[in-house]
């Protein structure tokens, strides 16, 4: 198969529920489109589900993954689709304004802690960061702060850098576990407020943080002597 490129919709407007597509390509249980909503699991987010649709057939999307570059739309079920067809791709909205919330929650979680991410996860409505630390944070102060920097109404900004910037400035990398995305040459980094949260990320995020409403600190526990997990939920 000649490798196929899918133009990541979502990445320019992450609020945007369905498109039309062309299908490039399918398998048994997957289908690459020359465009897409779905938002293709990475960066510890979990892929978008929906549907996508052609007349009267519809199938179910399980999953999003990308593999080798390519954007594979999951599913389980029969179709009769071919190649060159047009589809329309609706996201299951609901599940993905809340990764959307969990996601943007997780970056200001990260202002407030300082130090490394060794690991985390971004799910629909709950999500986790474990961080390099030896000392537990304070689970009532760090629930304060959080919800202070939500209601803070900070907008969340999208910008490029190079990739030789980043080299120049490796403190931006927050994460140890992941290596920041890079898109010919280029850096996406999320920007919360003026200075709050700076950082490389490929996933999707809200436009303000007054949309997100308030967050609960289920725990936060130890998972070896240097790594502190704390995991948070969407009230």
């Amino acid at each position: 198969m000649n490798k196929k490129i899918t133009s990541e919709i979502f990445r320019d407007d992450p609020y945007k529920k369905e498109c039309e597509a062309k299908i490039l390509d399918f398998g048994d249980n997957w289908i690459i489109l020359d465009q897409t909503v779905f938002y293709a699991e990475g960066g510890g987010q979990l892929g978008d589900t929906g549907l996508i649709k052609a007349g009267q057939q519809e199938i179910q999307i399980e999953n999003t993954i990308k593999e080798n570059d390519l954007i594979k739309h999951i599913f389980n079920s029969k179709f009769d689709f071919k190649i060159g067809d047009n589809v329309t791709c609706i996201i299951d909205w609901d599940r993905r304004y809340k990764l959307m919330k969990m996601h943007t929650s997780l970056h200001l979680l990260c202002s407030l802690v300082n130090a490394k991410v060794t690991g985390g996860s971004v799910g629909d409505g709950k999500g986790r960061l474990d961080f390099n630390l030896d000392f537990k944070p304070n689970k009532e102060e760090l629930k304060d702060n959080l919800n202070d920097l939500i209601q803070g109404n900070h907008d969340i900004t999208i910008s490029w850098i190079s990739t030789q910037e980043l080299d120049k400035n490796p403190n931006l990398v927050k994460t140890m576990s992941v290596l920041p995305p890079r898109t010919n040459g280029s850096i996406r980094m999320v920007r919360i407020g003026d200075n709050i949260d700076y950082q490389p990320c490929g996933g999707t995020h809200v436009k303000n943080t007054s949309e997100i409403g308030l967050v609960e600190i289920n725990k936060v526990e130890n998972k070896g002597k240097l790594n502190k997990r704390v995991a948070i939920s969407l009230v």
